[in-house]
């Protein structure tokens, strides 16, 4: 990605990124995205397939199994910032595919698209984050704004402390082998000195439109007032070369 804007203010930072390339973007989505949004073969298809004794039985099981719904646009987009986050930042760690655990009917997170920990420092912090996609023509798109929109939603966790205690909660059960409860626990315990504030938020905004630094810049200049230190506020917004509503088909191609 080619950055071509960026900006700051006290503790918040923020980006665009061009993608080029539209045969490389259609390949990371059909390669790399497209395998995050699916279920992996789990140990309970594997049994289920073992307790059917009959053809029509395995039938049944097979067709079931097969049945979850094709990803949507906005699915995507979030894979897409999980999968990018991860290959770009080596010190990013997401110890539950969350794009995976909302295809669950009725699954969903208590309050974040992103819920992981970063590296800062040689210690861990907790990073939340939001991610929308948006193909409006408007600047900055209607995404951004409102009490649904990416800044009031990243207000909400940098500002109250139940909604993230939920998602330590959440993280917390997910985070079993021996280096992610090291990870947790270092994050939790900058989190506590902190009384809350020690986290890092993200949000990534998806477009497939042409660039402008307006689609950032006033969300990052208001969450500059609401962010407090030690904690930290990262905005990108990508613009990609394939159409958003393409996306689904695109990663389709992928499957064949």
């Amino acid at each position: 990605m080619r950055r071509v804007y960026q900006g700051a203010a006290a503790v918040v930072t923020w980006e665009g990124c061009s993608v080029d390339s539209r045969a490389e973007f259609k390949r990371y989505l059909r390669d790399v995205v497209g395998p995050w949004t699916e279920d992996e073969k789990s140990l309970f298809a594997q049994d289920i397939q073992g307790l059917a004794t009959t053809g029509m039985q395995t039938e049944f099981v097979e067709s079931a199994l097969g049945a979850a719904p094709e990803p949507k646009p906005w699915e995507i987009g979030e894979a897409l910032a999980e999968c990018v986050l991860r290959d770009a930042c080596p010190n990013v760690c997401w110890p539950w595919n969350t794009v995976r655990d909302r295809r669950t009917p009725q699954a969903s997170l208590p309050g974040a698209d992103l819920v992981g920990l970063a590296g800062r420092d040689g210690q861990a912090v907790f990073l939340f984050g939001e991610v929308k996609a948006s193909a409006e023509a408007r600047v900055p798109p209607s995404v951004m704004t409102g009490p649904s929109g990416m800044k009031s939603q990243l207000d909400r966790i940098a500002t109250r402390v139940d909604v993230k205690f939920a998602l330590l909660k959440w993280l917390h059960s997910r985070c079993r082998t021996p280096e992610l409860e090291r990870l947790f626990d270092s994050a939790t315990q900058r989190f506590l000195a902190s009384k809350g504030r020690d986290v890092l938020l993200v949000g990534i905004l998806v477009r497939d439109t042409d660039p402008n630094q307006a689609d950032l810049q006033s969300a990052g200049l208001a969450l500059s007032r609401r962010v407090a230190a030690p904690g930290q506020a990262s905005l990108a917004a990508w613009y990609v070369p394939v159409r958003i509503r393409d996306w689904p088909a695109t990663i389709r191609e992928g499957a064949v």
